[in-house]
């Protein structure tokens, strides 16, 4: 069995959008270096972000 990661020690980042930090998530295991927002809602306000 796999050991298990304290949350602090996750891989972090910040939203391009809302400038929040988010953190590693498992379903982003695969695709880690593409990920630049931090949920689908601001995946979806990325285009309103500049106006």
């Amino acid at each position: 069995m796999a050991k298990m990661r304290k949350k602090t020690d996750l891989p972090k980042k910040v939203c391009v959008v809302c400038g929040r930090p988010f953190v590693w998530r498992k379903k982003w295991e695969k695709v880690w270096a593409e990920v630049k927002y931090c949920s689908d809602g601001c995946r979806m306000r990325k285009g309103r972000a500049s106006q």
